[in-house]
């Protein structure tokens, strides 16, 4: 992968929208890159203090708010595309609470900078595939009408809010402040189904406060797990829960 390529993924990066492989690949770039590691701090601090709120009930006149001060978030450079500048009008209007901004706004920026990739190449169409994908089912499971809320400290510190929607059969996960775990650990998703916990995807570990899309749909789950678990991730899990945040 190239540098040019590199600096596409600032986005995609923000959001857990990369392969491990690549992930590292862009780790690595980011010690190298002051722009790049600019852009990452600035989504996730911006998801950080936006995933404050998400426990709370909005008061009257948030949602007008958030609308006015949405053309302050950061965008890409000149020019945005006719399909970016849609999906932006669509998912303000459709936006209904304040803390919903931590995720859309990492899913509007990795969406934007993958379409703009080079669509020739074979990575990087399958790169803005995995972004919109993505990008997509955020916005489906963000709108809603029944997208419901769930926060709890984890042991060990740092904050969790599942966002979860039984209609879209999807559910998110917002986190904040996670404690470094050692190269040799990963934090893991769960879904918990009577009692048995099923894989539902990793986080990124370098990344102390973003969101995360959960891996396959929430048919049957009663709650979401949180586990620190050997690099790569386990089949079942090897350590006790530092969360378990219901649905």
């Amino acid at each position: 992968m190239t540098e040019v390529d590199l600096h596409t993924l600032t986005g995609a990066y923000a959001v857990g929208a990369l392969e491990d492989r690549e992930a590292r690949d862009f780790r690595r770039h980011l010690t190298r890159c002051e722009a790049c590691d600019q852009e990452v701090r600035e989504l996730r601090e911006t998801a950080a203090r936006l995933a404050l709120a998400v426990a709370e009930v909005p008061p009257v006149g948030m949602r007008g708010r958030v609308l006015a001060a949405l053309p302050e978030v950061r965008q890409l450079p000149p020019e945005p595309s006719a399909t970016q500048r849609s999906l932006r009008r669509n998912w303000r209007r459709r936006l209904p609470y304040y803390a919903l901004a931590a995720c859309l706004a990492g899913a509007i920026a990795s969406a934007g900078i993958a379409i703009q990739a080079e669509h020739t190449a074979d990575r990087q169409r399958d790169r803005t595939a995995r972004a919109e994908h993505q990008a997509d089912q955020l916005s489906t499971l963000l709108t809603a009408p029944d997208a419901s809320f769930h926060t709890q400290g984890l042991k060990g510190g740092g904050t969790a809010t599942v966002v979860s929607s039984a209609r879209a059969g999807q559910a998110a996960l917002v986190y904040r402040d996670l404690p470094k775990l050692p190269g040799s650990r990963v934090y893991e998703l769960w879904f918990s189904r009577n009692g048995t916990m099923v894989p539902a995807g990793l986080v990124d570990s370098a990344t102390a406060s973003g969101s995360a899309l959960l891996k396959g749909r929430t048919d049957g789950a009663d709650a979401v797990g949180v586990t620190a678990e050997p690099h790569g991730g386990s089949p079942a899990p090897t350590s006790a829960p530092l969360a378990v945040l219901p649905l």
